[in-house]
C-alpha cells in the first residue's frame, strides 16, 4: 500500500512525519487539515492547499519565506517555535489559539520533527 492511503495515516494524530514528506502535492492537498513545512532554519518548504484556503494566505506567498518571523508571529513562542529548538525528537498535540490576521481561533497544533530530518512540520487542526 501506498505512503498515507489508509485512512487512520492521514488523520492529524495518524500521520507521520515520514510519511507527510514522502507523499505527493496533491496527497497533503487532500488532507483535511492544514500542513506547513519547514527546514531547520525555519524557511517555508511545504504548504498545503487545505492551510492556504484556511489562513486566506497564497502559497506562493509563503513559500522560502521564514514561517515564524514573517508568516505565523503569534506561534513565535516557547510553546511552539522554541520547542523545535529545544526537542530534536518531537511528536506533540497542543491546543492553541492563532490571532494573527483573524479573529482567535481555536485550533489544536501537532509539531513533528525528527533529529536529523530536512523538514519539520506543524499540523493545524480546526
Amino acid at each position: 500500500m501506498e505512503v498515507g492511503v489508509s485512512m487512520s495515516a492521514e488523520s492529524f494524530e495518524g500521520v507521520s512525519r515520514d510519511a507527510l514528506e514522502a507523499m505527493s502535492v496533491e496527497q497533503r492537498d487532500a488532507l483535511p487539515f492544514g500542513v506547513v513545512g519547514f527546514g531547520p532554519d525555519t524557511t517555508v518548504q511545504i504548504y498545503n492547499a487545505t492551510e492556504a484556503r484556511m489562513s486566506g494566505l497564497d502559497p506562493f506567498t509563503v513559500m522560502g519565506v521564514p514561517f515564524f518571523d514573517a508568516v505565523a508571529q503569534c506561534m513565535n513562542n516557547f510553546m511552539v517555535a522554541q520547542r523545535f529548538e529545544d526537542e530534536p525528537d518531537i511528536d506533540a498535540i497542543i491546543p492553541y489559539v492563532l490571532t494573527l490576521r483573524m479573529r482567535p481561533t481555536k485550533v489544536r497544533l501537532r509539531l513533528l520533527a525528527a533529529d536529523g530530518a530536512t523538514c519539520r512540520f506543524i499540523l493545524i487542526e480546526r
